[in-house]
């Protein structure tokens, strides 16, 4: 992201509001939008040229093309270590990536195989997004992601496995709601070993903790910020770490709600029409779409559920970070995404 980027004088955080939710989820809209991805190196490069300009003070005021750049950094660039994320595991990249696999979670009729299949592509594709988009103050082993990655594989296979051997012995339910129930089995394993993925694979920063930062300038909205000298690091937060965690879970689960719970309601209404039941080569690229068209909505609303760029008051974290600003004091974290 452009904080990552050489100059003493910050960029405005956004041109929306982040103390709103929908200043956020605009926001998060910008960070999500895959035209990004397109972008060329060089058109990287160029970008990070025209923010770098306005942090050393070579620019005064923040134009239509600066705003363009810092969208183009903001979405390629890892806050923490201001290298380009694996272009896959991005979150402009992130509606893209997850459209197969959820298309194959969602398919009707999944078999062992076929469920074990796609829940090993769905939990690989998740250790690599949360790890990739992780605060990088704590950086975790190797033997540990491979520890929290088979972990959690093995969280959801087992609810896959689990709910799709019980749901066909409820045998007071109708034949119809036993069908619903199986459609939304996927949505069970993929809610609850998504936010056991990010917990596992973030684990050595609750461990360990992440790096605080004094809040000397809160006016996000201004189109003008103070120069001001780079803050270094308060210390290590447990108790920041746990705050950034438990809000990527969080949000990790209410992207997949509507992801995992819509399109195979819709599915399952439309397979019920004859016009459906005469086309059934289109249930397919239906499924895609409704997929498709969920997750464009879905993600930038649960992105924007918490600010990436967490203020908290210092009273809510250790005594050695209140003794350097005062319980009342303001301090900041990036929480990741």
């Amino acid at each position: 992201m452009s904080a990552s980027l050489p100059g003493k004088r910050e960029l405005p955080v956004s041109q929306y509001n982040l103390s709103t939710y929908w200043g956020r989820v605009r926001q998060s809209a910008e960070i999500a939008d895959p035209r990004t991805l397109f972008v060329s190196d060089a058109g990287l490069e160029n970008a990070k040229s025209l923010v770098s300009s306005y942090k050393q003070g070579q620019v005064q005021s923040m134009t239509p093309d600066l705003w363009k750049a810092k969208k183009i950094v903001d979405s390629t660039l890892h806050p923490d270590t201001g290298k380009p994320v694996f272009l896959p595991f991005r979150m402009s990249c992130f509606v893209i990536s997850n459209l197969i696999v959820t298309a194959g979670m969602l398919t009707p009729g999944l078999r062992t195989r076929g469920t074990l299949l796609w829940q090993l592509t769905n939990q690989s594709l998740n250790v690599g997004i949360n790890n990739a988009n992780a605060n990088k103050s704590t950086p975790l082993s190797t033997s540990a992601i491979i520890k929290s990655y088979l972990l959690a594989i093995s969280a959801s296979c087992s609810v896959a496995l689990g709910l799709n051997a019980l749901v066909p012995r409820l045998q007071r339910l109708s034949p119809a709601t036993r069908t619903i129930l199986t459609r939304l089995v996927p949505f069970a394993a993929v809610a609850s070993a998504g936010a056991m993925n990010v917990f596992l694979m973030r684990g050595e920063e609750i461990r360990r903790g992440i790096d605080v930062f004094p809040c000397l300038n809160r006016s996000q909205t201004a189109p003008h910020e103070k120069e001001e000298k780079v803050m270094e690091s308060l210390g290590k937060s447990k108790n920041a770490a746990t705050i950034a965690v438990t809000e990527t879970a969080l949000s990790r689960v209410l992207n997949a709600t509507p992801i995992m719970v819509l399109p195979p309601l819709v599915l399952f209404r439309l397979q019920r029409t004859e016009w459906l039941k005469r086309r059934p080569r289109m249930v397919l690229p239906i499924n895609l779409g409704l997929i498709l068209a969920t997750s464009i909505f879905a993600l930038p609303l649960a992105l924007g559920a918490f600010p990436q760029r967490q203020a908290i008051k210092a009273r809510s974290l250790e005594n050695e970070i209140v003794e350097k600003v005062g319980a009342e004091g303001m301090v900041e974290f990036n929480r990741g995404i």
